[in-house]
């Protein structure tokens, strides 16, 4: 098998797959050979599908309908990864019940919802890899970020049980934890203005000094969905730029590095 099909006859769902790392997963395993099937809010007539619908992943029928509609016309689910997800700022005395509820819904329970539904399937198949996307700010804090925080690390934890749970049905279940993305999302709040000194700070935290693409974290789902990680399960892999190796200063540039 050439080594650019090498997903070829998996059957790959992605959700919050009309843009951003969703859209970025589902092209890369287009390209490794996957049959693709994506959900999002928004509608999408990429050609990377093979199979697209609109839902909330909030709704547990939905999810289930989605991944039945999956099964009965490809036979199977070997992949999914859960890119749905939403931001929102503030420290917590500033963060509006409704506001906290949204979040946690649609990036905890909804990506609770999406590997229920999908793990009915991968125990009768005994196989699956499950792919969360969770985040850099899932692993430590982030100021202003208190409802997304816990809603990172909740999805980072709860990847951790299910990966425990089904291991011996043959399921491998591992989070993505992003740095500071460059996708529509960010750029909407990074575009805002006086934020300027918020994305120059950001991305000096990232060591090489700029945001990631949505295509280097679509590199490390390959891995996570491919045979090469067959033995990489309950991990949570930053792919940051360096982002959570820890801090810096100044102190290497004034020694000549860089």
């Amino acid at each position: 098998m050439a080594a650019e099909q090498r997903l070829e006859g998996k059957v790959a769902l992605v959700t919050g797959a009309a843009s951003g790392i969703g859209l970025a997963c589902a092209e890369r395993y287009k390209r490794e050979g996957a049959i693709v099937c994506g959900s999002d809010l928004n509608d999408s007539d990429n050609p990377a599908f093979d199979h697209f619908q609109t839902l909330d992943v909030r709704d547990g029928e939905a999810q289930r309908d989605w991944v039945a509609a999956v099964v009965a016309k490809f036979g199977r689910a070997d992949i999914i990864v859960t890119a749905a997800g939403v931001g929102d700022a503030g420290p917590l005395h500033m963060v509006e019940e409704e506001g906290w509820d949204r979040v946690i819904d649609i990036n905890l329970k909804g990506t609770m919802l999406s590997v229920k539904a999908v793990l009915p399937q991968m125990m009768e198949q005994r196989s699956g890899s499950i792919i969360t996307v969770a985040s850099v700010e899932g692993l430590e804090g982030c100021e202003g970020g208190s409802s997304y925080n816990a809603s990172k690390g909740a999805v980072v934890l709860l990847t951790k049980n299910v990966a425990i749970d089904y291991a011996k049905m043959g399921i491998r279940c591992n989070a993505i934890c992003p740095g500071f993305i460059d996708t529509p999302l960010l750029r909407s709040v990074m575009d805002m203005e006086g934020m300027e000194g918020f994305r120059a700070s950001v991305q000096a935290q990232h060591k090489g000094g700029r945001l990631g693409e949505p295509e280097e974290i679509a590199g490390a789902a390959y891995f996570l969905a491919s045979e090469d990680s067959s033995f990489v399960t309950g991990q949570a892999l930053a792919v940051d730029g360096g982002y959570t190796a820890g801090h810096s200063h100044g102190l290497v540039e004034m020694m000549g590095l860089g």
